[in-house]
């Protein structure tokens, strides 16, 4: 069947079109999206403001014109933490669904860990041991680590590239001293998590997810994407050390004419590459490994299970 995921993410609303059906790796077919944002756009009290309602609604009607073009048969819309952690995440909601007639399921910060891990797990699949799994997104970074498919410690924390650029980063070039004080907090945070996950099996692969991930890996000389989804990639923790100070030097403008850099992430990948940075270091991460599956794909693969229990045994 003709699968679509609709994500409304803290960067982006990105309609994911795929062939699949449950036993079988799902084929993508089209991709559709839109930059927005969210992360950036809430107001002094956290809520998305009007202006941004608007814009979710008419980037939603969009991706909708688009799955019914493609032939979607099922589509499995859901938000994560921009839309979950607004102030007026209701009323968002509420509107969304009365004039689109999309409810988008909002996925707390673990399920979107557990979701994630589900999706490495089968890209790289058992032989790869234990796994510790790290993804930034627009408004949080996950963290999940297991042997299993489910993993058994994850956490979610509220250090997203989009949402530390718009509260900390606002210069372009950023201050010296806000990058200072940014790369504070993002330590203080990450390393409060570090000990619940210190007393865990030690991971066998160390894997990340994400766009933030991929671009770093590709400053620091991965494959391009046009290479194919089956080139290994990798990020260096000495390679990202060495980035970091570049990239706090550099205008946004700057930043998008680097290898691998869109123009939409440029101002936030700052942010990223802190956050990347701290967690590679105090999790004592040498080497990344870049996974190109992530969150979507995992949403892909739960409904594919969910499908295939319906069947009889042996397939038939």
């Amino acid at each position: 069947m003709r699968l679509g995921v609709l994500d409304v993410g803290s960067n982006t609303v990105h309609l994911l079109v795929v062939d699949a059906h449950p036993g079988a790796r799902p084929l993508p077919a089209y991709s559709h999206k839109a930059d927005l944002r969210l992360a950036q756009l809430l107001d002094d009290d956290g809520a998305i403001g009007p202006d941004g309602v608007d814009r979710l609604i008419a980037v939603v009607r969009e991706a909708l014109r688009a799955a019914e073009d493609q032939g979607v048969e099922d589509l499995l819309p859901f938000a994560t933490s921009a839309v979950r952690d607004a102030a007026n995440a209701d009323d968002v909601l509420a509107r969304l669904r009365e004039e689109t007639g999309v409810e988008p399921a909002v996925l707390a910060g673990a399920d979107e860990a557990r979701l994630t891990f589900l999706a490495v797990r089968r890209w790289f699949g058992w032989s790869a041991g234990t796994l510790l799994v790290l993804d930034i997104g627009g408004g949080s970074l996950e963290i999940a680590h297991g042997i299993d498919e489910e993993p058994d410690a994850v956490v979610s924390l509220p250090l997203g590239a989009g949402r530390l650029t718009a509260a900390h980063l606002p210069g372009d070039p950023p201050r010296p001293e806000d990058v200072r004080a940014l790369r504070r907090h993002v330590r203080t945070e990450i390393a409060r998590t570090v000990g619940d996950f210190g007393r865990l099996r030690a991971p066998d692969h160390v894997v990340a997810t994400s766009k933030t991930f991929r671009q770093l890996a590709r400053l620091a000389g991965a494959a391009r994407s046009a290479e194919g989804l089956y080139v290994q990639r990798e990020l260096k923790r000495v390679s990202l050390e060495g980035w970091v100070p570049r990239l706090a030097a550099m205008t946004a403008a700057e930043r998008a004419e680097l290898p691998g850099v869109s123009e939409g992430r440029a101002g936030q990948l700052l942010a990223g590459a802190l956050v990347a940075e701290a967690a590679m270091d105090l999790f004592r991460v040498e080497t990344l490994e870049i996974c190109p599956w992530a969150l979507r794909e995992g949403v892909i693969l739960r409904r594919l299970d969910h499908m295939g229990r319906g069947r009889p045994p042996g397939g038939g």
